[in-house]
C-alpha cells in the first residue's frame, strides 16, 4: 500500500509546478441597483451548487470565465469506485429524491479511509458530486480508480517528507480531495471536465495517468 502512495508522491515531486499552482481568482464587476434588479433569478449551475455549502455565499466567478455547464441536478447519483491502495470497490447510490444518503455516506468514508493506519473521517459529500458531474460530463460510466482519498495528518506529514510537492495542509487531510482515474479516458479529458465545473482544485498527472478533485477554492495546476 506504500508503494501507491511512494509512486504518487514521486508524481508529485516531478510535477513542480504543483508548488506553483496558478490560482483562479473569482471576482466579478459591481452592477448598478437597476441591472441587479432586472438580472435573471439563478439557475442550477455548479457556482449555485457551490453556494449551498458556503452557505449562500459561493466565492465569486473568474474575471473572465467560460460559461458552466449545464448539470444534470435530478437523477440519482451512484458511483462505482475501485481502491488502488486495497483494491476494495464499491458501488453505492449516495444521492437520490434531493437528499444524500447517510448510510451511502458512511460506506464512502470507510472506503475512502487512510489505508495507512484505517483512520477516517467525514468527506465533503460535494466532493462526490465534483466527481459525478466530471464522469457524466466526458460520458463516463465505469469504475473510478482511486489512488487517494483521505490522508491522517501523520500519513500526509510522512509523504510531505519524501516530496516536496505533497502539500502540508492538503485538501487530503479534511477530507476535500481525491485522486483518480477514468480506465480507458485521457487524463486530459477528465482535467477539462474537472475544470470547466469551477467548483474546486483540480490537478493534472498526465505522466501518472490521474487528475486530483478537491472542493477548496478553485484553481488549476
Amino acid at each position: 500500500m506504500r508503494g501507491v502512495l511512494l509512486a504518487v508522491a514521486a508524481t508529485l515531486a516531478f510535477a513542480g509546478a504543483a508548488s506553483a499552482q496558478t490560482e483562479v481568482l473569482r471576482g466579478t464587476s459591481a452592477q448598478s441597483n437597476k441591472d441587479a434588479a432586472a438580472a435573471p433569478k439563478p439557475s442550477a449551475t455548479p457556482q449555485n451548487l457551490r453556494g449551498s455549502r458556503y452557505g449562500g455565499l459561493a466565492p465569486s466567478a473568474p474575471a473572465t470565465p467560460a460559461q458552466p455547464p449545464a448539470l444534470d441536478t435530478t437523477s440519482p447519483r451512484s458511483l462505482s469506485l475501485v481502491n488502488a491502495n486495497t483494491k476494495e470497490t464499491l458501488t453505492v447510490t449516495y444521492w437520490s429524491d434531493g437528499a444524500y444518503r447517510r448510510a451511502a455516506l458512511d460506506k464512502l468514508n470507510l472506503f475512502l479511509r487512510d489505508s495507512q493506519n484505517n483512520q477516517q473521517t467525514e468527506m465533503d459529500p460535494l466532493l462526490f458530486d465534483v466527481l459525478w458531474h466530471t464522469m457524466n460530463l466526458v460520458g463516463y460510466h465505469g469504475e473510478v480508480e482511486v489512488f487517494s482519498g483521505y490522508r491522517s495528518p501523520a500519513t500526509n506529514a510522512w509523504l510531505a517528507s519524501m516530496s516536496r510537492g505533497v502539500a502540508r495542509d492538503s485538501q487530503h487531510m479534511s477530507g476535500n480531495a481525491m485522486d483518480i482515474r477514468f480506465a480507458g479516458v485521457p487524463v486530459f479529458k477528465i482535467r477539462q471536465a474537472a475544470r470547466s465545473l469551477q467548483m474546486g482544485g483540480v490537478g493534472y498527472y498526465p505522466r501518472s495517468g490521474f487528475v486530483h478533485l478537491d472542493t477548496g477554492p478553485v484553481r488549476y495546476w
